[in-house]
């Protein structure tokens, strides 16, 4: 956890395709970027900005979500979701998202994720199965 620092950051850049709206979510029936498909984005993006930093055998899993969708994008523009590390509660990483497309911000919010060992957390998930 050493290695894990404020600041740290991620960007993904993609673009928005049928598969990402909101008629395919079943969140609505207009052919827009879902607000779920984008907290996706957020969660993916807030993952990949510290994956590289935990040890061997760590993950994280996220807790939290509290973002507003603040703007429709349409299928085929491009969409930038950036995340920063903004403070850390022991095993609680908390991070800002934002999401833009080509023309203006389209979703802000705060983000939760807790590092997690992999095999201890699967292994305890499971144990509900019994």
């Amino acid at each position: 956890m050493e290695k894990i620092k404020v600041g740290l950051n991620s960007s993904i850049e993609t673009d928005v395709k049928s598969e990402h709206s909101a008629s395919k979510y079943g969140s609505g029936m207009v052919d827009v970027l879902a607000t779920p498909a984008m907290i996706a984005l957020m969660e993916c993006t807030a993952k990949n900005a510290v994956d590289l930093h935990l040890p061997v055998g760590y993950t994280t899993v996220g807790t939290k979500v509290d973002v507003v969708h603040i703007a429709a994008t349409p299928i085929g523009m491009k969409i930038t979701v950036n995340a920063k590390l903004i403070e850390i509660k022991g095993k609680k990483l908390i991070f800002r998202v934002e999401a833009f497309d080509e023309v203006e911000k389209i979703g802000e919010g705060i983000h939760e994720r807790y590092v997690i060992n992999s095999d201890k957390f699967m292994e305890k998930v499971n144990s509900k199965k019994k």
